[in-house]
């Protein structure tokens, strides 16, 4: 037998072999790692998912909870887990923020890992002490413009997808407000309510119980749709900036030699998840919405929030915590 052969024999083994690793999986528990505390909007998302993915599969999906270093910690961790597709992580845009954000580079995400599938977006917001004098982005807009950083706001951390947000915002605006970067959305939120800050940025499922006790009110939305649980409050886009978006995305990746069949076989699981009336359901109460789509348009997703990320943080000197 030539060598050609012998190389042709081979490869068709091992396609066959990896197939069938495809069809026997998940053959055990399978990891969901979040970067970011238990209970917050990732990690309901990831448990969110995992639980159906767990029935659909017939194998636990367990979340393991890893905060710290802005992510950093928990992307590491998946990187260097077996690429078996037992070990995932629930992303969100730190992915792609943190490359231009931590010096040296922590991890190249667009080679280190995979795209498995983008889940959904939950929408950034813009809230307000109950007793300022503006309702909406064009009383801000009419309170900011001519009286530079008159105006605080305040962020879950200098670098954290609300910062990021907001700066966008403002450099599409014009004003110039006053970031105040906090340890989490929370103390934030309370700062905000005892009126040291004017306003706080933080996704919206943290600000709901505030806005319905009448402390907080929503002035904007800055994702692409109006959100579900704010239904009333207009986009940034509908409020003079057309096409403007800047929302919290979470999607599924994994160790970047993953197995093909296995990614497809976790994309196809995924998608059926998302079409479910329950994940939908789960996904409005926390305020987002689920995005279906193939595995190369959350890699295309994870490459543009790259650039547009880098960009920024260049313009604006954004440093980490």
């Amino acid at each position: 037998m030539t060598i050609r052969k012998h190389v042709v024999l081979w490869v068709g083994m091992l396609g066959l072999c990896v197939s069938a690793f495809a069809q026997s999986y998940p053959s055990k528990p399978v990891k969901v790692v979040v970067g970011y505390a238990a209970g917050g909007a990732v990690d309901v998302v990831a448990r969110t998912i995992g639980q159906s993915l767990s029935g659909s599969m017939g194998q636990p999906f367990v979340v393991e909870n890893k905060p710290g270093a802005g992510t950093n910690i928990a992307v590491k961790s998946v990187i260097a887990a077996e690429p078996d597709g037992h070990t995932l992580m629930m992303a969100a845009n730190a992915l792609a923020a943190n490359m231009a954000l931590y010096q040296p580079q922590p991890f190249d995400a667009e080679k280190d890992l995979v795209a498995v599938s983008l889940i959904g977006r939950v929408p950034v917001v813009i809230a307000a002490n109950a007793s300022v004098p503006y309702s909406n982005i064009k009383q801000l807009l009419d309170a900011a413009k001519g009286k530079p950083n008159s105006i605080s706001y305040g962020s879950p951390g200098n670098g954290s997808t609300p910062h990021m947000a907001t700066e966008f915002f403002t450099r599409a605006a014009g004003i110039d407000l006053q970031h105040v970067p906090y340890r989490g959305g929370s103390p934030a939120i309370t700062d905000a309510i005892g009126g040291q800050i004017q306003l706080v940025a933080v996704n919206a499922l943290e600000v709901l119980p505030h806005v319905k006790s009448g402390r907080l009110k929503v002035l904007g939305v800055l994702s692409a749709n109006r959100s579900p649980i704010f239904p009333e409050v207009p986009t940034i886009a509908e409020s003079g900036f057309p096409g403007f978006e800047a929302s919290v995305w979470y999607g599924l990746v994994a160790p970047a030699a993953t197995p093909k069949p296995i990614v497809a076989k976790l994309h196809a699981e995924v998608q059926k998840a998302l079409q479910s009336k329950e994940v939908r359901e789960r996904m409005n109460a926390v305020g987002g919405e689920v995005v279906p789509g193939s595995a190369e348009m959350f890699a295309s997703l994870i490459h543009s929030e790259r650039l547009r990320y880098a960009k920024l943080v260049k313009e604006a000197n954004i440093q980490p915590d």
